[in-house]
Order: C-alpha cells, then structure tokens, then sequence
C-alpha cells in the first residue's frame, strides 16, 4: 500500500521532472477530491511547477470548470476515460499548465455497478498539444486505499508521460 512518504517522493520525483523541462502542471480531480493538489504542493518549491487543481466532484463542475461535453457524461458517464480526457485537456486549456493530469472514479463504498464496480479509477494525461493517453484501473479496498491508489497512480503517470514524450513536443 502506499503511504503518505511514498505519495512525497512520487510527488518530489514529477515535481523535478516538470521542474527539469521547464514546464507546469495542472490536476482535474474528481474523486480524489484535490489529493493530487495535496500531495504536489507538499513538496518545497511546488510553485515553480505546479500552476492549479481543480476539483470537479459534480458533473455540472466537471462541464462549468473543464468543459466536459454534456454528451460525453451522458454517453460514457462520468467515470470514463472519456471523460478523464475532456477533464484533463479542459485542465490544459484553463490554465498556464503545458501537462495536466486527470482522474475521475468509484472509490465506494457505493456508487458502483456491474459494469463499473467500486474501485474503477478512470486516469488521462495530457500535454498543451494533444492528448497523451488514458487508461483504466481497477483498485481493492477500501475508500481511502483506493483514493491514495488513484493518487499514486495520477502521480507516476506524469513521468511515464515525460518520458514518452520528445521535449519539444509539449
């Protein structure tokens, strides 16, 4: 399980990253209601690479802030990665941020389905020129487990995300 010390170095190791190629960092969370934001501001010095969070809990947050399409949520809902990657590119485009990092899930106790049982975290990384990728997870436990998960996972994607990508590219 991940502990608050590994969140920090998770958080220190995107943050120097970011920090390396010159760029920021903007989180859209959902269910991890500013977790992300938490973690990358615990880190000295984050202002150099972290310009802002937004936490889109409700739909309507999700549309107002990010600009997430009416007809995304109702199509795919809002745990989708379709709707992780209109939050995450809605994140570049109301911000100064080049990277952005969204994530929108289940954690329970309720809320979940068949077709979406709680623990589905839905993530999507981006970059100012495009989408990066999204992905699926499926996490156990309880709801603090499968947040802090969803937290870690947001947090090491945005370095796999770097690496993937050409410096200027971005």
């Amino acid at each position: 399980m991940y502990d608050d010390q590994t969140l920090l170095t998770f958080a220190q190791k995107a943050g120097a990253a970011l920090a390396e190629r010159g760029l920021m960092l903007a989180s859209a969370e959902s269910c991890t209601g500013g977790w992300i934001g938490q973690a990358v501001t615990s880190v000295a010095g984050s202002s150099a690479w972290y310009d802002r969070g937004f936490i889109t809990y409700s739909n309507h947050a999700k549309q107002q802030m990010l600009g997430v399409q009416a007809a995304t949520l109702t199509q795919y809902g809002a745990v989708s990665e379709q709707t992780a990657q209109e939050m995450a590119m809605g994140a570049i485009k109301m911000s100064e941020a080049q990277i952005a990092v969204a994530v929108t899930g289940i954690a329970g106790p309720g809320g979940g389905s068949k077709e979406k049982p709680v623990g589905t975290v839905c993530f999507a990384w981006a970059c100012r020129h495009g989408l990066a990728h999204s992905k699926t997870h499926f996490f156990a436990g309880d709801r603090a487990a499968i947040r802090r998960q969803a937290v870690a996972t947001a947090l090491s994607g945005i370095l796999q995300l770097l690496s993937d990508i050409p410096p200027s590219v971005v």
